[in-house]
């Protein structure tokens, strides 16, 4: 592990916790970090060690590390690990996902021209294609160039998506085999409060919609089911461009949040059937509101 890359894990991670809005004394699992950023668990816990030294993270007293209650966000122009500040990075990203639902960009594609077309460098575009791999909704070419991945276009399309979810979700609550994730859920909540209380007015769309998203896979991943889970995971990629190209409605948004606050409680206290119940609410009230978005 050379101190260069240490360097630059400690720089995202510090970015990731700022721009998830994560809450003073969450913990900070090494395995959960390595998998968000495709490396092993050496250099993200050189990087944590790192981050204590300058007291943006801390002992957690379960072992590990948590946010610090003295973290403060990244500085003007901090670099992550493509070289571009978060916050440009976040805009192209952001730009190409709209270019791709206006039928703007074809199927298939070369770095070069994303290159030309967006005014980045090879290794900042890397890092914004290698984001998308991740999320699936581009893939490499054998040999040469790139290609989107089908992903929902239409509003019938997305309606027919929440349909889905309406069905399979409540569903999954009561399911047999459902084994409730406490420590995962109460990382969720712990994130959804950060929201709930007033996060949810600054964070991107595209954080607001990891962290929901996790929130009903981790549940979906509790029943047990894994068609269930792999049919939600697969949902959540083909619908994440058009979460983005919805209008925020930041009080929406907020009370989505609080929702979801609500919902965890129902489960960590094994209130099933109400938790299923309040699940399709939750739903319909979200397909609702953003169909008139």
């Amino acid at each position: 592990m050379t101190r260069r890359l240490a360097d630059q894990l400690a720089t995202n991670i510090h970015h990731y916790i700022a721009d998830t809005g994560m809450a003073p004394g969450t913990r900070l699992p090494e395995r959960t970090l390595a998998d968000h950023f495709k490396v092993s668990r050496s250099p993200v816990r050189e990087a944590l060690t790192r981050l204590a030294s300058q007291e943006i993270v801390c002992a957690h007293p379960g072992g590990g590390f948590a946010v610090s209650d003295r973290v403060a966000p990244p500085a003007p122009g901090a670099e992550v690990e493509d070289g571009q500040p978060t916050t440009e990075s976040e805009q192209v990203y952001m730009a190409i996902a709209e270019d791709r639902l206006r039928g703007e960009l074809p199927d298939r594609f070369t770095e070069n021209e994303l290159m030309r077309q967006y005014g980045v460098t090879r290794g900042q575009l890397q890092a914004i294609l290698r984001r998308m791999t991740q999320e699936g909704w581009v893939e490499r070419l054998p040999g040469h160039g790139w290609m989107f991945l089908p992903v929902l276009t239409s509003s019938e399309t997305y309606s027919q998506g929440y349909r889905y979810r309406l069905l399979i979700e409540a569903a999954g609550i009561m399911e047999p085999t459902f084994r409730l994730d406490r420590e995962g859920l109460l990382r969720c909540r712990a994130q959804q409060e950060e929201l709930a209380n007033g996060g949810a007015r600054t964070a991107s769309p595209a954080a607001l919609f990891d962290a929901n998203s996790r929130l009903h896979e981790t549940i979906a991943a509790c029943s047990g089911n894994s068609f269930i889970l792999d049919g939600l995971r697969r949902l959540d990629r083909l619908r994440r461009l058009m979460e983005y190209r919805k209008t925020v409605d930041r009080d929406q948004a907020e009370r989505r949040c609080r929702e979801h606050l609500t919902l965890i409680d129902l489960l960590l206290a094994d209130q099933r059937e109400a938790a299923a119940d309040f699940m399709r609410l939750h739903l319909r009230n979200a397909a609702r509101e953003k169909a008139s978005s």
